[in-house]
Parts: C-alpha cells; structure tokens; sequence
C-alpha cells in the first residue's frame, strides 16, 4: 500500500466491483469525470480484472481507501510514456460522504509523491472542466498549473464546456510537498 497522510492507496480487487459499478452509473459522480454513459456489470468487471498496479506502460489504476479502510475512490495514472517520463492522471472520489474533505487532495499528493520517486516520472498532467472549480483548487494545492484551455471541448447538459489542461513537474512538486516518502511512523510531509 502508498500511505498518504489520510488515504492510502491500494491494488484495487473484484470485491470492489459494486462500488466501482455504483459509483460510474451516479451521474452526480460521473458529471466530473467524462463518463457519458451507463456501463454494466460485465464491463466494470472486465475493466477491474484489467487493472493491474503492475502494468506501468499501460497505466497504473489504484483504489483510494481511508485510513480505516473503507474504499471511496479510484486514482489512475494513464498514457504513461516512460521515455519521456509523463503520464496522465485521473481521481475519482466516488463515495460523496467523502466530498470537500481533503481525501482527494491528499490521494493525489500520494499519488504524485509515488509517481515522481518511485517511477521516475518527470511531469503529470491531467484535464479538468471548467465548471469543476472544486477540483481545480484542489489540484492547485498539489502543484499543478494551469497550461491551457481545449475550448468548448466537452458537451453535457445541454451546453458546451472548456477543458482546462493543467500539469504539474517533479521540481516543483518537490519544492512544494517533497517527495522522499516519511520514514516509518512518521507522517508524510504535507
């Protein structure tokens, strides 16, 4: 497991599958996220049975569990290009008792902490919706800057929305949250 200083981040398992199933037909949940449509059982089930926390060139795919273990989410690591050590990054907290409180910030930060020290990655981008200022503040926190905007880039409900392309590189994530992990019984470094 990667420890964070309120989640750690696991291999994610089949016993996960109604959650998983539940949270990507909540349209509440989807609406961040770019999941358009329903998607049943079976394709949950064969997206979970392909995630493997092993497979680094295909992307790393991890459940966001509490510290008292119970799973919220998901944090992914996609388009992983080990030549030019970039990868792409996608969160989803999926249990909305959990919502604006700082679990998915401290996700990411584990996240990036791994992606940087243990995969020797150098830059992590990632997109989010202009009307999703909520996650924009928190990436923000993690170290991620804004770089542009794909205009109108994504239509739901009736409108079109930019998506704002942000990313954040290992120097300026290590100047802001360090990226050596705590040493044993310590805290990570916030």
């Amino acid at each position: 497991m990667i420890e964070g200083n309120i989640v750690r981040l696991r291999a994610l398992e089949l016993a996960d599958l109604e959650r998983v199933y539940g949270w990507i037909n909540d349209r509440e949940v989807t609406r961040y996220i770019a999941a358009r449509y329903p998607m049943s059982r079976a394709d949950e089930e064969r997206w979970l049975k392909g995630s493997s926390p092993n497979s680094f060139g295909g992307g790393v795919q991890l459940a966001i569990e509490t510290k008292d273990g119970a799973h919220i989410g998901n944090i992914d690591l996609i388009d992983v290009q080990p030549e030019d050590r970039k990868a792409g990054l996608g969160v989803m907290i999926g249990d909305k008792d959990y919502w604006s409180n700082g679990y998915g910030t401290d996700a990411v930060i584990t996240i990036l902490r791994f992606a940087f020290g243990e995969m020797n990655l150098n830059r992590v981008w990632l997109h989010a919706f202009d009307f999703n200022e909520r996650a924009q503040a928190s990436y923000r926190k993690c170290g991620f800057q804004e770089e542009g905007r794909l205009r109108e880039h994504y239509y739901t409900e009736g409108k079109y929305f930019d998506s704002v392309v942000m990313s954040v590189l290992r120097d300026e994530f290590d100047a802001l949250h360090g990226i050596a992990p705590a040493a044993v019984g310590e805290k990570a470094p916030a």
